[in-house]
């Protein structure tokens, strides 16, 4: 992987280059093997905090790690092209618009000891606004190239909050057209269903039911590109102890292998529907 400017990155789409790069800030990375009609993204995975924000932050590294979506990039490492966010989204958060993209809080709990100057919120906001600069570029490409195109949204979440029964996996799809892509969600839903977990984990994946599909990445590809589906597919942190931060690597290995297999079967589903 190299750094790569801006300018480079977006260069190197809009010539069909297969590349692997990090930005020039370290903020983001994309891997293109081959310019294929669907796309990973984990744009929660990254745990980096920029230094000039660590002694103002009332929140430790591990409240930061509870919430952002660890491993999500490694799930689907295999795959051909991956956009995957490194920053802590308390640093500034990929899955929201800009105008809430910074914290003031986070679950309900003060996250500066005194509030943020601007030079630093627009620093923060740059490194959104250069990140969607690249997705527009991308799904310029391969809508250019194909006549549909499929995202799998990946993010994970915290099952023990709960205080109900809930689902290995989720999918959100309040903002996607079900109308158009609802028999593709559901086989999308029924695959993960048929995951197999080690250590005796029990697998299940509903729609809709702890979320919802809502997340900014998810809303600004649906809004610009019409022959797009995005499927925010969500795991719960069973591959990790949530109150410790312990990951348990047999079991993302376990997801990566399977998703290896079947994110190449709903891709190949969805470009023979006729949709």
């Amino acid at each position: 992987m190299r750094k790569c400017t801006l300018e480079e990155i977006i260069n190197s789409i809009k010539s069909e280059t297969c590349f692997e790069a990090v930005s020039e800030d370290y903020s983001f990375s994309i891997k293109i093997d081959s310019y294929v009609p669907f796309v990973c993204g984990a744009v929660h995975d990254g745990h980096q905090f920029r230094k000039s924000l660590w002694e103002n932050c009332l929140h430790s590294q591990y409240d930061r790690w509870y919430e952002e979506d660890p491993c999500t990039r490694q799930m689907v490492s295999t795959q051909p092209i991956i956009i995957a966010g490194r920053d802590s989204r308390f640093e500034y958060d990929l899955n929201r618009p800009p105008e809430e993209a910074v914290f003031e809080t986070a679950w309900g709990k003060q996250l500066w000891r005194t509030p943020l100057v601007e030079h630093e919120k627009e620093t923060s906001l740059r490194k959104h606004n250069n990140f969607y600069e690249v997705v527009q570029v991308l799904f310029d490409k391969l809508e250019s190239k194909y006549p549909k195109v499929i995202v799998f949204d990946m993010h994970s979440y915290n099952w023990k909050r709960w205080e109900r029964e809930v689902p290995t996996w989720n999918l959100g799809t309040t903002n996607v057209d079900n109308d158009r892509f609802g028999e593709l969600i559901e086989s999308w839903r029924s695959k993960l269903e048929a995951i197999q977990f080690p250590n005796g984990i029990k697998s299940s994946a509903k729609i809709n039911n702890t979320f919802y599909g809502n997340g900014h990445f998810l809303k600004y590809i649906t809004k610009n590109f019409k022959n797009t589906l995005v499927l925010a597919t969500e795991i719960s942190k069973i591959y990790c102890d949530e109150h410790t931060g312990v990951i348990y690597p047999e079991v993302v290995s376990s997801v990566e292998e399977q998703l290896k297999l079947l994110i190449p079967e709903m891709v190949d589903e969805f470009e023979k529907a006729n949709i």
